[in-house]
């Protein structure tokens, strides 16, 4: 592994940890400045940084960066700029879930090509254990970011 990837994979673990942090957060109507920053820095940068692989052409990750980055700057805009206030509440909910649910689902994808035991069970990704692995992280960050849109109104800064 470089240098340059391990940077990479450790933004990338940073910004799922304390995406998680700041998820539980959410759930609980609480808005972990501290962590949120942290949450964001880290997933701005593991996208950033994403880019900056050598690649031909348009890949899936590529396109999974873009729209990663593009909720990320509307939840930066949410938070920051609108201050949570009217729409900019659930629009910084739900941006912030999907851009952490974007960060876990690479690291399953990476999970499974590169742990041997996981490889085993689905060598091209297209195998029933990857896809039942991704449906259910996806049903978890959808019933999260239901429950988070339900209770995150936190008081003002």
């Amino acid at each position: 592994m470089t240098p340059f990837t391990l940077f990479h994979v450790i933004l990338s673990l940073i910004g799922i940890v304390s995406g998680l942090i700041v998820l539980s957060g959410l759930l609980g109507s609480d808005r972990k400045e501290g962590w949120t920053l942290v949450f964001l820095i880290t997933t701005v940068g593991t996208s950033v940084t994403g880019f900056l692989f050598p690649f031909a052409g348009f890949t899936p990750a590529i396109g999974v960066g873009i729209i990663s980055m593009i909720f990320l700057i509307a939840a930066i805009v949410a938070l920051y700029v609108c201050r949570l206030a009217g729409a900019w509440r659930w629009i910084y909910v739900v941006s912030a879930v999907v851009s952490l649910h974007l960060n876990v689902f690479v690291l399953v994808v990476q999970s499974f090509q590169k742990i041997p035991a996981l490889n085993a069970l689905a060598p091209t990704g297209s195998e029933p254990p990857f896809a039942i692995v991704q449906s259910i992280v996806l049903v978890l960050f959808i019933i999260a970011g239901f429950l988070s849109l339900r209770r995150f109104y936190p008081l003002a800064a």
